[in-house]
């Protein structure tokens, strides 16, 4: 695979909905085009440079896991063929092909649905606090990276800026509604089911992951944005898995390592990418994508 950088879109005769830390979302008719960038954030700050092929990759994984988790719940994506795309966007095949998807535009839910597998990340921290996850009350004298049975939903708000914050299912149910409560954390933990299944066949664990839904018109319960990307996810090698000790994961973990490394504060600007840690970023991305699909991204 040839290795090319999209910092951001500039699209002409396209109206721009909104430049995300990754992401770029046109206005294309009553629909939308989402264009990944190879923007990487790290710390809620956008990183230079960027990494080659990060948006192709990511736009390849969330359609292998479309494909494969059909049947579970209807998701937003239109096409991801920027030939079967309107004229005002195949205008920019070049720049769009294999890192774009024509979607639904939804009315998209305020709350992030997260499943856990594993005891990492913000879920750790609230565990060693309080000994709950998100309202989830666990046994005493687990440790970091201990695998929970049966995973657990753990819902998070989400932020315009800054981190999102852990919240309980009671939270989520007053948010939302308790009838749509209930069907998010059923259809995520379905959804999380299958991959982590599908996942384990190739000696991949997903430690967690998290999904975003909305509804269309119609008013029916719709997956929307990314899924099972290292962007929103932890995968980790089943081969080396251990509790007890934090994991190799197929994600940015090591950026985030490198930049705590150089004393960043993590306040505006961040330190340059050298090139190495750019081509490690890539090639863990590049990885995981073949782990999980048997092939690059195409």
């Amino acid at each position: 695979m040839t290795s090319t950088a999209l910092h951001s879109s500039d699209l002409e005769g396209l109206a721009l909905l909104r430049r995300g830390k990754v992401r770029d979302v046109y206005e294309v008719g009553d629909d939308l085009l989402i264009v990944a960038t190879d923007r990487l954030s790290a710390f809620d700050v956008v990183l230079s440079p960027p990494i080659p092929d990060k948006g192709r990759i990511l736009t390849s994984l969330t359609l292998f896991w479309f494909e494969a988790l059909d049947g579970v719940i209807p998701n937003h994506l239109i096409t991801a063929d920027v030939e079967r795309m309107p004229p005002e966007v195949r205008a920019h095949r070049a720049v769009l092909a294999g890192r774009s998807m024509l979607v639904k535009r939804l009315q998209m839910l305020p709350v992030e649905c997260v499943a856990r597998g594993f005891l990492v990340g913000s879920g750790w921290k609230d565990y060693q606090r309080t000994g709950e996850v998100c309202g989830h009350r666990l046994p005493p004298g687990l440790e970091v990276s201990a695998r929970l049975d049966p995973p657990l939903f753990t819902p998070a708000t989400k932020a315009e800026v800054g981190h999102d914050e852990n919240i309980s299912r009671a939270e989520a149910a007053r948010v939302v509604g308790p009838e749509m409560a209930r069907r998010l954390e059923e259809v995520t933990l379905t959804l999380y089911a299958r991959a982590r299944e599908l996942a384990a066949q190739r000696g991949v664990i997903i430690a967690d992951t998290k999904f975003e839904f909305g509804l269309d018109r119609a008013g029916r319960l719709v997956l929307g944005d990314e899924i099972l990307t290292p962007d929103s996810s932890r995968f980790w090698d089943a081969a080396r898995y251990a509790p007890g000790r934090a994991q190799d994961s197929f994600d940015k973990q090591r950026v985030r390592d490198w930049l705590d490394a150089q004393g960043w504060d993590h306040s505006p600007p961040a330190p340059t990418l050298p090139p190495e840690v750019v081509e490690d970023t890539r090639q863990t991305y590049l990885e995981i994508h073949r782990r999980l699909t048997g092939r690059d991204p195409r």
